[in-house]
């Protein structure tokens, strides 16, 4: 071989190394700008949507005869807030806010009384907790309260559940559940004061209360309407567990509000230390969190909404901001928990119990995801209904006076990629 030809073979090895050196940066680059998700070689991140919903009366249903079963005094006939965790063995727990006891009368006279009623006296707690069976079939109540008041005049309200090892690397697993903790309030607070995140430890198999601890005090925050509540929601995407929240407390009369997040490493929701909030440039232990979503007019979240992951896309669900809020589930879209929220996306109306009232005055609200009983491609959703009155003795004597007005109903959505 001449040395000529030697050189060229040298510059041509170098022209190799250098076009190689040139795709290993670019290839840096676009991992450095893609979305995490696409980084993990999940499926791309793409806009979704709503693309149809049917009424699932199947579940619908399972609550409606559990709810109207009388064989005993102390169990569940109506509540709100609907959550769901699936247990290591099978079952469903399925946890509730605001919930009646007691037991439910068959309607005496159907012109004069068509509903299933409840009477004045039918008690009612602060939460429950009711087992599903792995067939199906809702079982039983545990005692209520499962979560007891933190105060007088405070109550707390279980949103959503994730079952964890006991701490991190044990082969022992527990069920954690988020709560939100409110006191009595007045004037546009008549949902309650929103004062602060907890975390509670249910032990496996017996879901025994075994302890409770407080992950973000708002009591110092004074303005009441930037205090955020964590847990409506919570997502888990590799080594994190993303937690969703929200500033809620003036839901009476606000028409959108904010919607936050937070982050643990995954198994470590019971650590107050772990937990990381978004201030809108980075993770931090403290300071101020940053909203993701919300502009307090047509974008924005009800006092509780719903995230999943569609392969590589987040998709939010919750009612409709401003005139229709109360009517309308509507969805955004993100490849990043912490936004840009792309949306609202064109709502759909969930269907209400039918009522014999001369005015129709009911409310859909708190969409839920439950991917447990989410298959075949469609993702089960539920919506709490109630009496829609600014008056509490008002809306509660509306809803023992026809049942159906407080209990979850539900919907299966089929998600595809936006046009």
């Amino acid at each position: 071989m001449s040395a000529d030809q030697g050189q060229r073979r040298g510059w041509s090895a170098r022209r190799t190394w250098i076009v190689l050196l040139l795709a290993l940066t670019c290839a840096a680059v676009l991992l450095t700008a893609l979305p995490e998700d696409d980084r993990e070689g999940g499926d791309a991140c793409q806009a979704r949507t709503v693309s149809s919903w049917t009424a699932d009366d199947e579940v619908t249903g399972a609550f409606a005869r559990y709810g109207d079963d009388t064989a005993r005094a102390d169990d569940w006939t109506g509540g709100d807030g609907t959550h769901s965790v699936r247990l290591p063995d099978g079952r469903l727990l399925w946890l509730f806010s605001d919930t009646f006891l007691g037991q439910v009368h068959a309607p005496p006279n159907p012109v004069g009384q068509p509903h299933t009623w409840r009477d004045a006296t039918a008690p009612m707690v602060r939460n429950s907790a009711v087992v599903m069976s792995r067939s199906g079939t809702l079982e039983r109540t545990l005692p209520t309260p499962l979560f007891p008041d933190p105060a007088p005049q405070q109550w707390r309200w279980p949103v959503a559940a994730k079952v964890e090892p006991r701490s991190p690397g044990s082969s022992d697993k527990v069920v954690r559940v988020l709560l939100w903790t409110r006191a009595t309030g007045t004037g546009p607070w008549i949902y309650g004061v929103p004062t602060a995140t907890e975390v509670a430890t249910l032990s496996l198999p017996d879901l025994r209360v075994e302890g409770i601890v407080k992950v973000s005090d708002q009591s110092a925050v004074r303005d009441l309407d930037q205090r955020v509540l964590y847990g409506t929601t919570a997502v888990d995407d590799g080594d994190w567990t993303y937690v969703f929240g929200g500033n809620d407390g003036k839901a009476v009369s606000r028409p959108a509000s904010h919607a936050y997040v937070a982050r643990v490493p995954k198994g470590r929701l019971a650590e107050p230390g772990a937990w990381r909030y978004w201030d809108g440039a980075d993770w931090t232990e403290s300071g101020k969190p940053r909203a993701v979503l919300g502009d307090g007019q047509r974008k924005g979240v009800g006092s509780a909404f719903t995230v999943v992951r569609v392969k590589g896309t987040y998709v939010l669900f919750t009612m409709a901001a401003g005139a229709e809020g109360l009517t309308t589930v509507t969805s955004y879209w993100s490849c990043s928990p912490t936004g840009p929220w792309h949306g609202p996306a064109k709502g759909f109306a969930p269907p209400l119990p039918k009522d014999g009232s001369a005015e129709q005055d009911t409310a859909a609200y708190n969409p839920q995801a439950h991917p447990a009983l989410s298959e075949n491609g469609r993702l089960l959703l539920s919506y709490d209904v109630n009496w829609l009155d600014a008056a509490p003795a008002s809306a509660q004597a509306n809803v023992s006076r026809n049942v159906s007005l407080y209990r979850p109903r539900f919907v299966s959505l089929r998600i595809a990629t936006a046009q």
